[in-house]
């Protein structure tokens, strides 16, 4: 909303802005993809425009793994060419970049893109399949698992990703000016992802045990009885793998939270905000 926008930062003055506001998903994209176009092309310029009128020092802003399209090459590199996106969200995640690259070199304004790898967690997005698959077993419904569970995620836990992002925001890319006198962008981009892809199958039986421990379903569920392997999604990929070693460089930091621990603390939040007075 770019009234509220311009009201925000004349009075406070921002000087770090992080945007994470954005429609995200593949999925929602094929079937409103308005919504897209409106919160991630122009949203994200709305902000650009507040940093370039208020001299913000450092733009964090979220991209996506979903950049780097179908991908042969893994794991996924911020120096791999990402111009081939599969689906509408990827290409307003990549618009997303190219805007800040542009904002970057006209007016100097450092900014640093994160990638961000198949983030879960207490209270994630329901439209994620972990909270989607909770959701339906919880009811007793059939739940699919696509590309046969031939899928590849790099899940990263929030916490991770939070703490990715307090680093960056610290740390704005450098100003420098060329041989010809004008400023080099001071843009950067990262990966955030666990760099440990997970097969789908193997994170649902996780999943499973750990709503089985919690106490989100019964000890003798029949899991077999609720899930069907069906082929692949429009604009799905079938793995993402974030090479991570430049945000290591950087700033010292692999997010590193295993599955199972960050499974447990989902289903133990869905227990404790769903079923405490179920």
């Amino acid at each position: 909303d770019k009234a509220v926008m311009d009201k925000l930062f004349e009075e406070h003055q921002p000087k770090v802005v992080v945007n994470l506001a954005a429609q995200a998903g593949v999925r929602y994209s094929i079937t409103n993809p308005d919504a897209y176009i409106q919160s991630n092309l122009i949203g994200f310029y709305n902000i650009l425009e507040a940093c370039r009128h208020h001299e913000v020092e450092h733009l964090v802003y979220a991209s996506s793994s979903s950049v780097y399209g179908s991908n042969k090459k893994v794991p996924y590199s911020t120096d791999d060419k990402v111009d081939n996106p599969v689906s509408l969200y990827a290409a307003t995640k990549k618009s997303n970049e190219l805007m800040a690259h542009a904002y970057s070199k006209l007016y100097n304004i450092p900014s640093t893109g994160l990638r961000f790898f198949t983030v879960y967690g207490p209270a994630g997005r329901p439209d994620m399949a972990y909270f989607g698959f909770t959701n339906k077993l919880v009811k007793g419904e059939t739940i699919k698992i696509f590309n046969y569970g031939n899928c590849k995620r790099d899940f990263t836990y929030v916490d991770d990703i939070v703490e990715g992002i307090v680093r960056v925001m610290q740390h704005a890319p450098e100003k420098q000016n060329g041989e010809d006198g004008l400023p080099i962008p001071p843009y950067k981009v990262y990966n955030i992802g666990n760099s440990h892809p997970e097969n789908l199958l193997e994170f649902v039986s996780i999943l499973q045990e750990e709503l089985i421990r919690a106490g989100v379903l019964p000890e003798d569920y029949d899991f077999e009885a609720h899930k069907e392997l069906v082929a692949m999604q429009p604009g799905d990929v079938p793995v993402t793998y974030a090479d991570t070693t430049p945000l290591e460089e950087d700033f010292g930091y692999k997010p590193a939270t295993p599955l199972r621990e960050g499974l447990r603390a989902f289903s133990e939040w869905y227990k404790g905000y769903y079923m405490i007075n179920a």
